[in-house]
């Protein structure tokens, strides 16, 4: 008998990537990025992690931080105020 738990791992399409939150709102450069870098130190390979933070700067600084490190940016975003960076852990 199978295992239920290795079944849904086999069926093609199953995404078993785990998503992780940090939010950091209210800190400034350079602390959300440092913060981002260490989370993900503890996190898979294809591991995504959310970050949430208002520093406006955090835009620029999560491109560079993603083209240096090589950790996909999968999306980018700002709404009242947050900006909300997608993170693929390479």
């Amino acid at each position: 008998m199978m295992n239920a738990c290795w079944m849904k791992l086999a069926v093609p399409g199953y995404d078993t990537t785990m998503s992780e939150e940090l939010d950091v709102k209210g800190l400034a450069c350079p602390l959300p990025v440092l913060k981002a870098k260490k989370r993900l130190k503890s996190m898979a390979s294809g591991d995504v992690l959310v970050v949430l933070t208002t520093d406006p700067s955090s835009v620029k600084d999560f491109a560079a931080f993603s083209e240096l490190t090589g950790h996909a940016l999968l999306s980018s975003t700002e709404g009242d105020g947050v900006f909300t960076f997608e993170l693929k852990r390479a």
